[in-house]
């Protein structure tokens, strides 16, 4: 694997250490938290080269379905009231909402990600 891989999955292991971290104070951190948790793990063993590919398939999926649970209503709305507010602070529902979905789905796109790569240095071997 390649050094790009090898920095890119450490990089993303501590981005969602950390994302799970921000969770703690969340209205739902008992979801949250193992949510960005399990990515970071994910991330960490693609890290040391160790994929598990039928395992990040199936969490791409759930992850996917997930997001589709909190499908946002209007994607440029809330993307114009964090623009406007200047910080991150949660002042709606909708934004929370928006947060969630995007949150599984970056996560279900790196598990895609790790699939990939865990199947083509399988199939090299």
């Amino acid at each position: 694997m390649s050094n790009f891989w090898k920095y890119f999955f450490g990089t993303f292991s501590i981005f969602f250490l950390l994302f799970g971290y921000w969770q703690i104070n969340d209205p739902d951190p008992e979801w949250w938290v193992p949510i960005y948790l399990i990515a970071s793990a994910t991330a960490g063993f693609a890290f040391f080269g160790k994929f598990n590919v039928n395992l990040l398939v199936i969490l791409t999926f759930s992850y996917l379905i997930g997001a589709v649970f909190f499908w946002p209503d209007n994607i440029f709305g809330w993307i114009g009231q964090e623009l406007e507010q200047k910080d991150l602070s949660m002042k709606t529902h909708a934004m929370e909402i928006n947060r969630e979905f995007f949150g599984l789905l970056i996560c279900a796109i790196f598990f895609a990600l790790e699939a990939i790569k865990g199947r083509s240095i399988k199939l090299r071997e």
